[in-house]
């Protein structure tokens, strides 16, 4: 003979039970899921328990998934730079001046046409020092940072030296010039749609008209 010691609850304690735990998930709806999940925090509990870092939003789903999407080639050190044929021109043994440009800040915008590539440069002398920053208003784009050196009579094939290359939608860093001439971007769009490049520069540069 076994005796079943399990309590038997009324109409009225089933009911409660369902009330408090339907308040408990109200809460943890309104304090957890709704920031994480949707970013909506309408009493301010996500921010102050940290679950609104957690909504990373539609747009950055979007975004992520378009990238990966892309087929990216691996890119070699061997596409770095001028070929080994041409050679690197005396100028850029040149010392540093004594004074370098004045500094300087500008933001640049800069329109990449689909399929398209443009290049947008500035000046430095050697050992100028410029941070920058760019980004992208969709989209991703193949990108060659480099410099060219300040010759007098250039030759056909131009000697220029690679800096950053990369497949990017934003990129910021400093940098200093390694000889005198004119540095900067080539930006490629492979995709159907122009892209608006925002360059930001500050440092000791100059524009060309």
């Amino acid at each position: 003979m076994t005796t079943n010691n399990q309590p038997h609850l009324s109409k009225g304690q089933l009911l409660k039970s369902l009330i408090i735990a339907i308040i408990i998930g109200a809460i943890v709806l309104v304090t957890a899921v709704l920031p994480a999940e949707y970013g909506i925090d309408p009493l301010g509990t996500g921010k102050l328990l940290g679950f609104s870092e957690l909504y990373q939003g539609n747009n950055q789903a979007e975004n992520y998934d378009s990238y990966s999407s892309l087929n990216f080639k691996t890119i070699k050190m061997e596409k770095l730079g001028s070929p080994k044929s041409t050679p690197k021109p005396s100028e850029a043994n040149n010392p540093p001046p004594e004074n370098q440009y004045p500094e300087r800040e500008d933001t640049i915008e800069v329109v990449v046409p689909a399929k398209k590539g443009v290049e947008y440069k500035f000046k430095s002398l050697k050992l100028g020092h410029t941070k920058y920053e760019w980004t992208l208003d969709k989209g991703v784009v193949y990108l060659d940072f480099h410099g060219e050196v300040k010759q007098e009579n250039p030759p056909k094939n131009v000697f220029y030296e690679s800096y950053t290359v990369a497949y990017s939608n934003n990129m910021a860093g400093t940098f200093t010039a390694p000889f005198e001439g004119k540095h900067g971007w080539y930006f490629r769009n492979d995709t159907s749609e122009d892209i608006v490049v925002t360059i930001k520069l500050n440092g000791e540069y100059e524009l060309f008209n």
